[in-house]
């Protein structure tokens, strides 16, 4: 038997060291858990503080690039789960056809569908689309905009394990400020044959509403693909990082599990 694969993508101002608990959960549980970074992306969270320049660089197609060939990759289809930008991505992937299932936790919005709080406002002042620049957020924008349901003593130790400086240019071509957004925006919710897709919104959530994922939900309506939502009350963008993320993992977890989707599968 060979243990099944789970991607993890995490989203902007975040390092992939994020899905540390979530991936020594999943491995707990027989998956073989990895959790990839960004393209430029350096392994430890004080290397990319003292040397973000390369992650400037990204944009949505070179990051969704990036992890489709991670994920084709394997000899088993993996599944997906990404976080923000990371679930746009996962979305995207799934859709088509890569992936055998995937995993949308406050996921940047996909489509015409517009972000109602743009990230735009947590920026200092400039052009949104200003190529090769970052964005740092300070703790206080940090607790404010992403781990807004949690103490204040809570936010600073996340900020100072997770947090790095995100790409002007994703942000733009995500939307933010009024720029135009990227084609890699833009999924293919009608696709029947692809494999089971599951929403995860934070009810408290201020910089991916709640209102937002439902709205990306409905536009799956008319297919017959596997497209669920599940709502997270009292829970903000920091869903999968703060004290309650275990709650969030271990409902994927059941959903897998009840769409088949085991931690082996057989030999081919």
């Amino acid at each position: 038997m060979q243990r099944t694969p789970v991607v993890f993508i995490h989203g902007v101002w975040l390092h992939a060291l994020s899905w540390e608990s979530w991936a020594e959960r999943f491995e707990s549980r027989g998956f073989l858990a990895v959790a990839p970074g960004w393209p430029g992306e350096a392994a430890a969270v004080p290397d990319v503080r003292a040397s973000p320049e390369p992650l400037g660089r990204t944009g949505l197609d070179a990051l969704t690039d990036h992890y489709a060939g991670i994920v084709r990759s394997f000899d088993i289809a993996p599944v997906i789960v990404g976080h923000s930008v990371g679930g746009l991505i996962a979305q995207h992937l799934i859709a088509a056809d890569v992936g055998r299932a995937a995993v949308a936790i406050a996921p940047a919005p996909v489509n015409d569908i517009p972000l109602p709080t743009s990230p735009g406002r947590l920026m200092p002042a400039g052009r949104c689309d200003a190529a090769d620049t970052l964005v740092t957020l300070s703790p206080e924008q940090f607790h404010h905009a992403i781990a807004n349901t949690v103490q204040a003593e809570e936010s600073d130790r996340l900020y100072d394990r997770y947090v790095v400086p995100a790409p002007r240019r994703l942000l733009a071509d995500l939307g933010c400020a009024g720029a135009p957004r990227s084609p890699r925006a833009v999924v293919d919710v009608g696709n029947a044959e692809r494999g089971p897709l599951l929403l995860i919104s934070g009810q408290e959530d201020r910089l991916v509403p709640d209102e937002a994922t439902r709205a990306v939900y409905k536009q799956y309506g008319d297919t017959t693909a596997v497209t669920d939502l599940k709502q997270f009350a009292d829970r903000a963008h920091s869903l999968v990082i703060d004290s309650g993320w275990r709650f969030v993992a271990d409902y994927v977890l059941g959903w897998l599990d009840e769409h088949g989707v085991r931690a082996h599968s057989p030999e081919r």
